[in-house]
């Protein structure tokens, strides 16, 4: 074995999976009703087309529309 290994110009595995927090969160029981059904359309778990559809917004850095009255 070498005493010193040179890393600079290695490249991060493609194939390991970023780590994931648990959150608790509360959602109208209409909102898991409709990716629930989603996710059986396109044969994904609700709570992974549920992160997909978060993912997705957070990098379009999309906001909500909301306006209390």
């Amino acid at each position: 074995m070498k005493a010193e290994y040179d890393f600079s110009e290695a490249i991060k595995n493609p194939y390991v999976r970023t780590r994931k927090n648990t959150v608790t969160i509360r959602l109208d029981a209409a909102t898991i009703d409709y990716f629930k059904k989603l996710a059986g359309e396109v044969s994904l778990p609700y709570q992974t087309l549920i992160n997909a559809y978060l993912t997705d917004c957070a990098k379009r850095k999309l906001k909500p529309d909301i306006s209390w009255k």
